[in-house]
């Protein structure tokens, strides 16, 4: 099999995957699978995950170009529109990626200029960046990184005001969170001003790589006053650094300080399309990014996709980790990892444009 022949193949699986997973959870949200058996832990109103559902049937729809899939991928899109007014800055992941693929769909449009409106509304001017709120419970003004992104491009929709939010909440969270490290969660407070948090921890896998996926997309955006692009394609290299080159790791570890922990394939295809989106950036890292993408994406496909010669559902997405700290689903199958993997193969493909998303 060709290597363009597996990104096909893959793409197929998964996407058929999620037409199975809908038929089994009806009009609740996928969560996480279990690796042996296939069977998904749901939620209600989708959590924080919910827009990665929703922009999976998306994508299955344009794949199929089925008026029935696509009547499905609307239906799960408007069960999104209890989180608009919620407190939390999720409401990026939730809102970007749940409608951005819904392309001539007029509820999903609506519900993107709804929740638009409503994250400017909830930029703190003091703090220069819409907080991660109260919605999860704990405390309500953190800095957190998996805040921005879908943040910045969702904001970035309402006009120049909100092109300037976007810029604000992206710029400040990079001047908290990116240091010799990355700290991926700060809580202010009155007395103190910022300070790190425990949780996620530094060594969290998904913290550098969903701010990587929101400078990959305002680096798509220029035209806005202060989204300072010089600085953002610094900040891109610095970031992107650990997972370019001969000698780095492919798949990380869901937490650095845990060397024989698990894995996390979830933050591999983030970071796949984050690479993906800066690849189409002209410049001199455009084609070490580009090279970077396909190699994660194909170590993926061929040693933690399941195949459809085995027990398990074709188009599994497995070893990702979603809380390594609590033992909670940490070589499982992600919503998330497989929208991501999903809109990476699809790029690879042409099926999209992955800038648009």
């Amino acid at each position: 099999m060709t290597p363009a022949d597996r990104v096909e193949r893959a793409l197929e699986d998964v996407l058929d995957r999620a037409a199975v997973t809908a038929a089994e959870v009806g009009h609740r949200f996928p969560l996480f699978a279990d690796p042996d058996t296939g069977r998904w832990v749901t939620t209600g109103r989708g959590s924080w995950t919910g827009g990665f559902w929703a922009g999976l049937l998306w994508l299955r729809a344009r794949h199929t170009g089925d008026e029935a899939d696509r009547a499905l991928a609307s239906a799960c899109t408007a069960r999104l529109a209890g989180w608009v007014e919620a407190d939390t800055a999720t409401r990026g992941l939730i809102h970007w990626y749940g409608t951005a693929l819904a392309v001539g769909d007029a509820g999903a449009e609506e519900l993107r200029n709804r929740a638009a409106r409503a994250c400017l509304t909830a930029l703190d001017p003091e703090l220069g960046l819409v907080p991660w709120g109260s919605a999860f419970g704990g405390p309500r003004l953190l800095a957190r990184v998996d805040g921005v992104p879908g943040m910045v491009p969702l904001l970035a929709t309402a006009g120049l005001e909100g092109a300037a939010a976007a810029a604000s909440h992206l710029h400040r969270h990079i001047d908290l969170c990116v240091r010799e490290g990355l700290a991926p969660a700060l809580r202010f407070e009155a007395d103190t001003g910022w300070q790190a948090c425990d949780d996620p921890p530094p060594g969290w896998s998904r913290g550098r790589a969903w701010l990587l996926l929101a400078v990959a997309d305002a680096l798509h955006r220029p035209g806005a006053a202060g989204w300072k692009p010089a600085r953002l394609e610094g900040v891109a290299a610095q970031l992107a650094a650990p997972r370019t080159g001969s000698a780095r790791r492919i798949v990380p570890l869901a937490d650095e300080a845990w060397p024989d922990g698990p894995v996390d394939t979830s933050a591999a295809a983030i970071t796949a399309v984050a690479l993906l989106k800066l690849a189409r950036i002209p410049g001199p890292r455009a084609a070490e990014y580009s090279h970077r993408a396909v190699v994660i994406l194909d170590r993926l496909v061929t040693a933690h996709l399941t195949g459809r010669d085995g027990t398990r559902p074709a188009g599994m997405l497995l070893d990702g980790c979603y809380d390594v700290g609590r033992g909670a689903a940490v070589r499982h199958e992600l919503v998330w990892g497989d929208f991501f993997l999903a809109l990476g193969l699809a790029a690879l493909t042409g099926l999209v444009d992955v800038r648009e998303v």
